[in-house]
Formats: C-alpha cells, structure tokens, sequence
C-alpha cells in the first residue's frame, strides 16, 4: 500500500476541520459515530433514570406515596379532634371509634374462609407438611378435646365467667380445639392466660398457668399444648382456669366438654 504524502495528509486534516465545523453549527445534523461496542454488534442500552418529563419508576408513584401519608395524618387529626372535644355533638362518632378499635379481629373466622376458598397461604411452596389421612364424617364430628382432666373446684355460677379445675401436678394444658392465639400474657384475676380464637366464633380461654408455651398470633393445632397447670396450696395437685366465650357472653364450659 503506497504511503500518503504530507500533501494529502494536510487535505485530510483540512477536509475533516471543516466537517467538524459543519456539526458544530448544525448539531441536528450530527453523525453519530458508531463506537467501540457497535463496532463488534452490541446495541447500547440506556439504564432507567427518572429525568425531569419522567412519570417516575412505575412500582412507586410519588404523588400516591404523599397522599398516602397526608390522608393518615388527616384521620389521625380528626380522631384526636374527636375525643379531645367532649361535646355531646360527637358522642355517636366517638361510640363508632371506640366500638371499632375495642372489637378484636375475626382471625380465625377468615383463616377458614381463606382455606376453604384458596386453599393455605403459599401452598405452592415446597414445605415438608406431614401427610394427613382424609376426614371422615367421624372425625368431623369429634368431641372437643379436654384440655386437662380432672375435677372441677370452683363452678361457673360462682363468678359467671369460667370454672377452675383441679388436676395432676405439672399437667399440660391443651387447646380444645384448633385457631389463632389472640392474647398470650398475664390477666388480672387469673394469671398467665391464653386465649385463642376457633373458626366458629368462640373463644377458649385457659388461666392460672405455670408457664406458657404459645406466642401471639400462632396458630395452634388441637390438642397443642399451651402451657402447664400451676401447683396448688399443698403442692400435690395442680390447678387452672378454663372457660368459653361467644360473642359477647361466656358460657359454663361444662355444657360443652365433660372434666370427669
């Protein structure tokens, strides 16, 4: 290939002057220049970044987020207008606020629903649950369980609400009947408690416990263990606390399950 001399080189560098400064004045009119990556077929691909015309990233909508917030603070503020003004104008409003926030939440009742409907939360995942027999009508129909035998001592009539049972030494308490743990902790008059809500509505409470052995919001199968009985005064036997609760009104838990 034959050299180029210092004449043409000078023409080259002259030629490609004046294109630059034909770009420069007329920069719509640019070439772009394919680089390093073009060169061996990489398209070049932009990473996403919001600039001034841009929506934003389409998982987060500022303007929803701020609205979010200022809706929150709004109620927040209305409800602490309502119950710092004791006028008679707003009892009903402050009834309805009291009502609401007092009455628990159905766990159990829509744990069912959800089962029953869509079958348990991410049952596509590969947990290692033991295989359980089919249920037969029998089953179905099966009797609470008992959570602890034993004789009863103190009898619904005497305070309307539950009955104390006396049984063995460090027995273990059990859950009549499967659901959801709402109150896990100390209960004036009775002690460590649990309670625990069933899909029909019902609440078993079980009181006077030694120790116990459910957290808040577990689930509890039938027939778990929740904790164990307390000693009584001479040490030999072990007592707690057990009763039933629909709705609004307990129920005399012998009605329901035999103790002896």
């Amino acid at each position: 290939m034959a050299r180029s001399t210092p004449d043409e080189i000078r023409k080259r560098i002259n030629k490609r002057k004046k294109e630059i400064g034909m770009q420069e004045k007329n920069p719509d009119r640019q070439l772009a220049w394919p680089g390093e990556e073009e060169k061996y077929g990489f398209n070049h691909v932009s990473s996403y970044g919001s600039g001034p015309d841009d929506e934003g990233h389409p998982l987060f909508r500022m303007e929803v987020f701020i609205f979010k917030i200022l809706a929150s603070v709004c109620l927040f503020l209305v409800v602490a207008i309502l119950f710092r003004n004791h006028t008679a104008t707003f009892d009903q409003a402050r009834n309805v606020v009291r009502t609401t926030m007092d009455k628990e939440f159905k766990f159990a009742v829509v744990s069912q629903w959800y089962e029953e409907k869509f079958g348990k939360p991410l049952a596509l995942l590969p947990f290692n649950e033991p295989k359980k027999e089919k249920q037969t009508e029998t089953d179905t129909a099966e009797k609470p369980a008992l959570p602890a035998t034993g004789k009863v001592l103190e009898n619904f009539e005497k305070n309307g609400q539950g009955i104390m049972i006396e049984t063995a030494n460090g027995a273990s308490v059990r859950a009549m009947n499967g659901g959801t743990v709402t109150f896990s902790g100390v209960k004036d008059g009775i002690g460590k408690t649990v309670i625990i809500q069933h899909s029909d509505g019902t609440e078993t409470w079980y009181g006077n416990l030694a120790d116990i052995q459910v957290k808040l919001y577990d689930y509890v199968e039938k027939r778990k263990v929740v904790g164990t009985v307390s000693s009584s005064e001479e040490k030999s036997k072990g007592t707690y606390y057990f009763a039933i609760k629909k709705g609004d009104d307990f129920i005399d838990p012998v009605q329901v399950i035999r103790f002896e």
